[in-house]
């Protein structure tokens, strides 16, 4: 069923392609400006569309199978552009791979459960968790951009580290959850 907020989810993933083409030279400062800008449409949708879906009562099977999906294409391909970039580099890479690690491994664990017809719902922390993950890599496209704004960066790891610790938190949350219905 093809409505607003599948549409909303379908441009995420589709979008995903622009976005890296803009970050894809670190010293071209204009395309991390409309990166930014990209990036924040592209945020905007992930919350709209699930709002929309809810409060219009037009949840679908498709808009369920995909939303999880283009949040994890967006995820993964931010956090690949911007660590090939030299955006997130040294021991921050870690913070980048905690959730990388745990955006792959949560979609299987949410996989292996749907087998079993268990529902894992979303919790509150990991709302904030993605939240302060959108946060983080809008700052850091936006001081790609910015390179003389030095706090901006900053901003942008110091909330990488915080989502990668809320990253570790719900991801046990979700594995206890999942081990229970383990033999």
């Amino acid at each position: 069923m093809l409505n607003l907020p599948n549409i909303l989810t379908l441009s995420r993933i589709f979008t995903v392609p622009f976005l890296v083409g803009l970050l894809w030279w670190p010293s071209w400062k204009l395309g991390y400006l409309l990166g930014t800008g990209l990036y924040a449409l592209m945020a905007i949708t992930d919350y709209f569309d699930g709002y929309l879906a809810r409060s219009q009562g037009t949840v679908s099977k498709l808009g369920i199978f995909l939303d999880p999906i283009a949040d994890k294409i967006m995820v993964a391909s931010v956090i690949l552009i911007l660590c090939a970039s030299g955006d997130i580099e040294g021991y921050n890479v870690i913070a980048a791979l905690i959730i990388l690690l745990r955006e792959i491994a949560v979609s299987g664990l949410r996989e292996f459960l749907a087998g079993l017809q268990v529902s894992v719902p979303v919790s509150q922390l990991a709302k904030w968790k993605t939240t302060l993950q959108l946060v983080s890599f809008g700052a850091l496209i936006l001081a790609g951009g910015l390179p003389q704004y030095a706090f901006i960066q900053t901003v942008g790891i110091w909330t990488l580290w915080a989502a990668a610790i809320l990253t570790m938190i719900t991801g046990w949350d979700y594995l206890r959850v999942g081990l229970k219905h383990m033999d």
